[in-house]
This record gives C-alpha cells, sequence and structure tokens, in this order.
C-alpha cells in the first residue's frame, strides 16, 4: 500500500516530461559506459583496456541505453537521428530541440559522473596536469579529437560517411517491410551495428556519429579544467562531430529511403512467395 501511495504521487503523466525523463538516463548510461571503458583504458596506460574494449563497450552501451528508453522516448540518444525521424516524419519537428536540448544535458552530466569516478585515476594518470595534447593527453576520454594525420575535410567525409551508414543500418534493422528483426532484439541489432562500425571507421577519430555525445562532453572539460584547447585542438575540429552527422544522417536516410523504401511493394501488389525469394 505505502508503494502504490508513492508510485500516486511521483508517477508523471505529461508524455513529453516522461519521454525526457527516459531520454536523459538513456544517454547517461550510454556516455556513462563509453567514457568508462575509455577512462579505464587510458589511466592504466592500456594495461586494463585497449581499442577493442572501448569499441565493444560502446556499443553494449548503446543496447543498453536503446532497452532502458526505447518504448518510451524511442532511444534517439543523438541529435542526428532525431533529425532523421523528423525527416521522415516520424517524429514532430516541435520536439526536435527538446530532445538535442535534453541529449547534451545528459552527455554533460555522465561526463562528470565520469570525471568524479575516474578523479583519482586521472589525478594519478596526469600528476593533476589535465591536457588535450601530448603523451599524458587525457581530454579524448571525454570527446573525440582526429588522428594527426587527419585532416578537416577527411574528417569531416569520415563523419558524414559513418552517419550516414549509421542511418542505412538502422531503418533497415526498423523496417518491418524488410528482412526484419526479432521484436525485442532491435538494440542488440543497432549495438553490433554500432560495434562494426567501430571496428571499421573507428580509426580516424573515434567515430562519434553524435553532436551530443561529443560537444556535451567537450563542454564539461571546457569547465573542468582542460581549458579553451578543447575547441582549438585539431586545428579547431569541435564542429566537424557536430555537423558532419548532421549532414550524414540526412543523406544516409534519403539513400535507404530512394534505394530500398520507396520500393516496397503496396500491400494489394502480388508479392513472391518468401522461399522463392530466398533462393
Amino acid at each position: 500500500m505505502a508503494l502504490a501511495g508513492v508510485k500516486g504521487r511521483l508517477r508523471i503523466r505529461n508524455l513529453l516530461a516522461r519521454q525526457c525523463l527516459a531520454e536523459f538516463l538513456g544517454m547517461f548510461v550510454l556516455m556513462l559506459f563509453t567514457q568508462g571503458a575509455v577512462a579505464q583504458a587510458v589511466t592504466s596506460g592500456e594495461t586494463k583496456g585497449n581499442f577493442f574494449t572501448m569499441f565493444l563497450a560502446g556499443s553494449l552501451a548503446v543496447m543498453l541505453a536503446i532497452y532502458v528508453g526505447g518504448n518510451v522516448s524511442g532511444a534517439h540518444l543523438n541529435p542526428a537521428v532525431s533529425l532523421a525521424f523528423c525527416l521522415l516524419g516520424h517524429f514532430p519537428w516541435a520536439k526536435l530541440p527538446i530532445y538535442v536540448l535534453v541529449q547534451l544535458l545528459s552527455a554533460f552530466c555522465a561526463s562528470g559522473a565520469t570525471y568524479a569516478l575516474y578523479y583519482d585515476a586521472l589525478q594519478n594518470y596526469t600528476g593533476g596536469n589535465l591536457t588535450v595534447t601530448g603523451p599524458k593527453e587525457t581530454a579524448s576520454i571525454f570527446a573525440t579529437y582526429p588522428a594527426p594525420y587527419l585532416s578537416l575535410s577527411g574528417g569531416f567525409l569520415d563523419q558524414v560517411l559513418g552517419t550516414g551508414i549509421l542511418m542505412v543500418g538502422l531503418l533497415a534493422i526498423l523496417d518491418t517491410r524488410n528482412k526484419g528483426v526479432p521484436a525485442g532484439l532491435e538494440p542488440v541489432a543497432v549495438g553490433l551495428l554500432i560495434l562494426t562500425i567501430g571496428l571499421s571507421m573507428g580509426a580516424n577519430c573515434g567515430f562519434p556519429l553524435n553532436p551530443a555525445r561529443d560537444l556535451g562532453p567537450r563542454l564539461f572539460t571546457y569547465v573542468a579544467g582542460w581549458g579553451p584547447e578543447v575547441f582549438s585542438a585539431g586545428n579547431g575540429w569541435w564542429w566537424v562531430p557536430v555537423v558532419a552527422p548532421l549532414v550524414g544522417a540526412t543523406l544516409g536516410t534519403a539513400t535507404y529511403q530512394l534505394l530500398v523504401a520507396l520500393h516496397h511493394p503496396e500491400d494489394s501488389e502480388p508479392v513472391l512467395d518468401r522461399e522463392l525469394v530466398q533462393y
């Protein structure tokens, strides 16, 4: 009875408020696990982690985050994904700035949690000197930075292509008129998609593919002690993972629609026997 009474007092009935809370928690889970895996590897000198454990943790984090908020907020977890759903007419434009703000705020807060969790490890590893570049840099735990050889144009292409492939894969997973994924296993398929992208496109800049995942933590590091260099490093790299994923998501969505989704037969049209199609 007491539990029922508490539920009655705390339960939020406003749909948008519930969606924002679920989106915030899902993004928080995603960022905490993703950054935690990187922090563990970096501060241990890669004795307790490497590139594969970072990519694997990030992929599993996406999967879990979708389970956390999927049926409430849709678990966009990414402004580029929210934009794509708006373009498809699956999400109202009026909610787009609200979702983006929630995603940014959650990523900022999760960065603070990661910083607190690994504060002692960061101090021990850096000697208290928080740097963006150099052999003991730790800014890349939170936000992404380009490899030394990567140009801004090359990084822009990397993010456009990576996010475009992300949207093609995501739309295929969600397309019930295509091959389809068993109900409830969509988050697993998305996690595997993220892992595949990371293992094939992660070398240039760590495949952020997500403006909130990069800008929110970058803002945190700016105020937490790393300073303005987080925006000037890499020839002013910071805007690339903010703008390019939006372009990539738009192009990826258009590509899947133009090459696959628009050509599904109408329900009234005859469809070949499934076994014959597979054969």
